[in-house]
């Protein structure tokens, strides 16, 4: 399910999807083929929201008061008491990804596609992260998977690879590196609590 928090320059427009250059029919095909490629099980709802939203929810869940471009929220398997083992355990949700179209917007205008490749490439890499991969903690393994399913999924580029390599201490690379967000596992049990039935 892919819900769009329908940005303020384009609330008046009778079809807002339309008005950004997005079809959510669209994007919920690729997510599926995403899901299916990387050998995600379950549902994964998405949320299309603003930098405010995002910034909100890094802070509430990863103690970081800035925005970011996409977060990934994991459905943890409750039922053997251990935030590091994701859901499969029939639940029928593989977690939740947030993207901030503000920030994605600015991101294809860096890099010269448009709006639908950048949520492509935010909903592959979020994706992911739903999977179990960690870009800041494995050895490389999320990127080269990360590039061999964007040749597969006919995605232009790789988030990790915008902003992996040697960069500049401060420079924009930097913080945008420091910017691609995963829940931690210790705060994600507490999510998959609001998950299971108790989240408004």
């Amino acid at each position: 399910m892919i819900t769009l928090e329908v940005p303020s320059r384009v609330a008046d427009e009778p079809d807002p999807w339309r008005a950004l250059g997005l079809s959510c029919a669209g994007l919920a095909r690729f997510l599926n083929c995403a899901r299916a490629a990387v050998g995600l099980e379950g549902e994964v709802h998405v949320l299309l929201a603003g930098d405010a939203t995002l910034r909100r929810l890094n802070r509430t869940f990863r103690g970081k008061n800035k925005a970011t471009d996409v977060l990934s929220f994991p459905a943890w398997d409750a039922s053997v008491g251990d935030s590091s083992v994701p859901a499969g355990n029939g639940s029928g949700v593989a977690g939740d990804l947030a993207i901030s179209l503000e920030a994605a917007a600015r991101q294809a205008r860096q890099y010269g596609h448009s709006l639908r490749d950048e949520v492509r490439v935010l909903l592959l890499h979020g994706t992911l992260h739903l999977a179990g991969f960690d870009h800041e903690a494995d050895g490389g393994e999320m990127a080269t998977r990360e590039a061999e399913l964007r040749r597969e999924l006919r995605v232009e580029t790789s988030l990790i690879a915008r902003v992996s390599g040697p960069v500049a201490k401060g420079t924009k690379q930097q913080k945008q590196r420091r910017n691609a967000g995963i829940l931690p596992l210790r705060q994600a049990q507490g999510q998959n609590d609001k998950r299971t039935g108790r989240r408004a």
